[in-house]
């Protein structure tokens, strides 16, 4: 996947600090979820950013079409679910993959657009939320929890990045004159 590095701001979301280091992850208040949701204003109208989104949609996931649980035009709806990979050392040094489930929906409207992140789950025999993460008084807490925490943030952010990116809109080239 392309990854590309931009600074993010994600404003009046509440946050919950986790760490010594005082990193942030947002806690959406009503379903209390790890929620990542932002507003962008871009130009364009609600169809033009829609095709964008599809756009992203399609360069950024290997397979979108498995990916991609809604498409509605008219509504200017694009739902889709996906999983990212973090890493977890195991005691004999060695590392193992843990995949985290997650789901993505975008809303378009004419000038703006919303992402809304969460629904973030680790795949074992049975769900974990990863909000278990940001309790460090459970009673099966690990220190691990807070780089799983971390890898997941920097991993949705890239996500987050990346479609904003994408949504700018395309400068068409200058015409070439004879």
């Amino acid at each position: 996947m392309n990854k590309v590095k931009f600074l993010f701001l994600i404003c009046s979301i509440p946050f919950m600090a986790f760490s010594q280091e005082d990193a942030r992850f947002p806690i959406d208040p009503d379903s209390k979820l790890l929620t990542y949701q932002g507003v962008v204003q871009q130009a364009g109208t609600q169809d033009e950013l829609y095709i964008r989104g599809i756009e992203w949609l399609n360069s950024y996931y290997k397979n979108p079409f498995d990916v991609c649980k809604v498409r509605n035009r008219e509504s200017g709806v694009i739902e889709l679910r996906h999983r990212i990979e973090i890493k977890q050392p195991e005691v004999e040094g060695n590392l193992t993959v843990a995949v985290i489930n997650y789901e993505l929906k975008l809303e378009f409207k004419p000038g703006r657009y919303r992402y809304t992140i969460t629904n973030m789950t680790l795949s074992q025999a049975s769900r974990v939320p990863a909000e278990k993460w940001l309790n460090k008084n459970d009673q099966d807490y690990s220190p691990l929890w807070d780089d799983y925490l971390k890898q997941l943030d920097a991993q949705i952010m890239d996500v987050i990045n990346n479609l904003k990116q994408k949504m700018q809109p395309v400068e068409a080239a200058p015409e070439e004159k004879w």
